[in-house]
């Protein structure tokens, strides 16, 4: 009777450990927080390398050949309106007006011979035309002359920056030589960049653009799209692109910048995950702990990273949408461990 009781009491007893034992193990797993994956239209982006210049850069010459006999300005040099810049060597050009000068008098004083003899009848019509047209001839000669000698210096054509000097004094010139180039700085500082014709043909006038100067630091500048060019450079079959840049006394013609500009195409499908997802990143891959949901284990995953901004990290490869993840302890989970996830999954 005894051991028929004793047999009896281990049973009961042993039955109702089963249960706490399951109780314990459940209350066990950590309780992990997890998020859906999902995938957000990303606006499409055009991206390219350019150079900072200010918008108008004329490059200044003198309008007849000659030997420089004054330069004034270097490079980086400000300028203002009228200012000398540049002058040549005027003993040929204001001999050239000398001789125009007497070219003139002479065909005047014919001319005026001829009206007198054509008066008493001693000449005919024809020759008073001729003697009228040697003089015409000589006017517009002493009109070149001295259109050479007023132009035979450089003037500034408005305020700026001299960005270049080609020559130096005594050279001699042909004219139309460029000699200096000076940017007009009330057009303001643009960005240029070459784009190929497909990213070209994503743009619109007006376009908002992000340029990033290694000069300025890495504080972006916002700019906008003012001018594409209406055809292909030939030599390198890429079209020019003009990005506005906002006022700023640091920029310097020759800076070298990065842009990206949102272009009006289709966006793109991107899948970006909270920065506490992903752990161990180096070169542009990562981990993340992929939550199964039927077992509730985690599986351990590599996926390729994109940039990080306030909004996650963009995974371009190793996710897809509607899959779940760890974000929360990720540094004390093992692959396979099984969790007790915290959040709705979307």
């Amino acid at each position: 009777m005894r051991k028929r009781l004793g047999i009896g009491l281990m049973a009961v007893v042993g039955g109702c450990g089963q249960p706490a034992a399951k109780q314990d193990v459940a209350t066990a797993l950590p309780q992990i927080r997890v998020a859906s994956v999902g995938a957000e239209q990303a606006p499409a982006i055009v991206s390219g390398v350019g150079t900072v210049a200010l918008r108008r850069e004329a490059s200044l010459g003198f309008t007849s050949p000659g030997r420089i006999v004054r330069l004034t300005v270097n490079e980086g040099d400000r300028v203002r309106r009228g200012q000398l810049l540049a002058a040549l060597d005027v003993t040929t050009v204001a001999a050239d007006l000398t001789r125009a000068r007497a070219e003139r008098e002479r065909a005047a004083a014919e001319y005026r011979r001829s009206t007198s003899l054509m008066a008493q009848g001693w000449i005919t019509r024809p020759r008073l035309e001729n003697a009228k047209a040697s003089l015409e001839a000589a006017e517009a000669q002493v009109s070149a002359a001295r259109f050479q000698t007023a132009n035979a210096t450089i003037v500034a054509p408005g305020g700026g920056t001299v960005l270049a000097r080609l020559a130096e004094p005594g050279q001699v010139v042909a004219a139309g030589t460029p000699v200096l180039i000076v940017g007009e700085e009330a057009s303001g500082y643009v960005l240029r960049v070459p784009l190929s014709d497909r990213d070209a043909a994503q743009l619109t006038m007006g376009a908002p653009a992000e340029v990033t100067l290694a000069a300025l630091g890495d504080a972006p500048l916002a700019g906008r799209v003012i001018e594409i060019a209406g055809r292909s450079d030939r030599a390198t079959g890429t079209f020019a692109i003009e990005i506005g840049l906002p006022d700023d006394k640091r920029l310097r013609s020759g800076q070298i910048g990065n842009v990206r500009i949102t272009a009006a195409g289709p966006g793109t499908s991107e899948i970006r995950v909270p920065a506490t997802a992903v752990f161990a990143p180096r070169a542009g891959d990562g981990f993340v702990y992929v939550v199964d949901r039927a077992t509730k284990r985690v599986q351990l995953r590599r996926v390729t990273i994109g940039e990080a901004t306030d909004a996650g990290i963009r995974v371009t490869g190793g996710l897809t949408r509607g899959e779940i993840v760890a974000v929360s302890r990720v540094d004390r989970l093992k692959d396979g461990m099984a969790i007790a996830p915290i959040g709705a999954a979307r």
